[in-house]
């Protein structure tokens, strides 16, 4: 059970997380943007996405399954990338970058460092707030 009452806003659980409209609208926005199809495939994001639940503690993230088997290289070195990240945060060495450069574009390693921040925040926020 959540720590706080759900609210009338949003159509999940972790939306109704959100007392403030603005708020709840412009996160789901930012969610819905990150999440979809970019120069990264909806499947790795989803991978990378499960990868964190369980590294970040959110149960309600972690409902939704274990990572499936990485279909490609790319999928395999965002994998990699993301349990590096849980161990090494913010201080993720030069060197794991040059590895991800292997297989990324600039472009695509903007937009899947943006996702995993994102991502990471959404889950903090539902473990903090008890989300089961």
């Amino acid at each position: 059970m959540p720590r706080i009452i759900s609210s009338e806003l949003g159509s999940s659980p972790f939306q109704q997380l959100f007392h403030n409209e603005v708020i709840s609208h412009k996160w789901s926005d930012l969610s819905e943007a990150l999440s979809s199809e970019g120069v990264l495939t909806k499947e790795l994001k989803e991978n990378v996405r499960r990868v964190l639940a369980y590294g970040n503690g959110c149960t309600y993230c972690q409902t939704k399954g274990r990572p499936s088997k990485p279909e490609n290289l790319k999928e395999s070195y965002a994998i990699a990338f993301a349990e590096v990240f849980l161990i090494q945060r913010e201080k993720t060495e030069e060197t794991t970058f040059l590895v991800l450069k292997e297989a990324f574009s600039d472009e695509e390693i903007s937009e899947l460092i943006a996702f995993i921040c994102f991502t990471t925040a959404q889950q903090y926020f539902g473990a903090m707030m008890g989300l089961k």
